[in-house]
């Protein structure tokens, strides 16, 4: 069977380079084959997204500015793993509400994948929502989620914006794609929402998150 291997290595080193506003670099110095190996890393809390399903086959996305990039990005709702002791599949519902003030009754796993895993440790668990609800109230959003712009969009659609180069946020890629994929074979993949996320490096230890 095809999958990653985790490695546990003896670390030398482990200290904060730099102190962030959102996320640290870290330096690293640890035993790899016969000699010792120094890195710099972006040491990232994980994140979770949401790929909200309605019974039209629509995908709920939202635009927002990223400054690094200076574009507005068409995304998935999605937030940090930030809050100490909150399990992803909370994050994911809590960040539903706040971004676009849904609930769902209906939670998958869709997929999980590592952004940059040569520079960064960011893993990110993306859910499918579905039996979706309006949650009633409006959250308040500041800074670059003030003017965010939410659309619905036919998955089909979104797939074509994604082939097609005008969609190039790697989360929201991954989860449409994965999501026509898992709708041809009758959602049979799906994964249990609350399944163990052995791969996040630092949620390996905590079976219960």
């Amino acid at each position: 069977m095809l999958a990653d291997e985790p490695v546990a290595l003896e670390i030398l080193v482990s200290e904060r380079a730099f102190a962030g506003r959102v996320w640290d670099v870290r330096e690293e110095s640890f035993r790899y084959g016969d000699g010792v190996l120094h890195r710099h890393f972006t040491d990232h809390p994980g994140a979770v997204a949401v790929l909200a399903f309605d019974a039209d086959e629509r995908v709920c996305l939202i635009q927002q500015y990223r400054h690094p990039l200076r574009l507005r990005e068409w995304e998935l709702p999605a937030g940090l793993l930030d809050v100490d002791g909150e399990a992803p599949l909370a994050a994911a519902q809590r960040e539903l509400a706040e971004e676009v003030d849904l609930t769902a009754s209906k939670w998958s796993l869709l997929a999980d994948f590592a952004n940059s895993p040569g520079g960064s440790n960011e893993v990110v668990r993306v859910f499918l929502a579905r039996g979706l609800a309006p949650t009633g109230a409006v959250f308040e959003r500041t800074a670059e989620e003030a003017d965010m712009t939410v659309r619905w969009v036919p998955l089909d659609e979104a797939v074509d914006a994604v082939r097609a180069g005008r969609v190039q946020n790697a989360i929201t890629q991954v989860a449409v794609l994965a999501a026509v994929v898992e709708r041809a074979r009758g959602w049979s993949g799906l994964r249990a929402a609350d399944a163990p996320w052995d791969r996040h490096p630092r949620l390996r230890s905590d079976p219960d998150r």
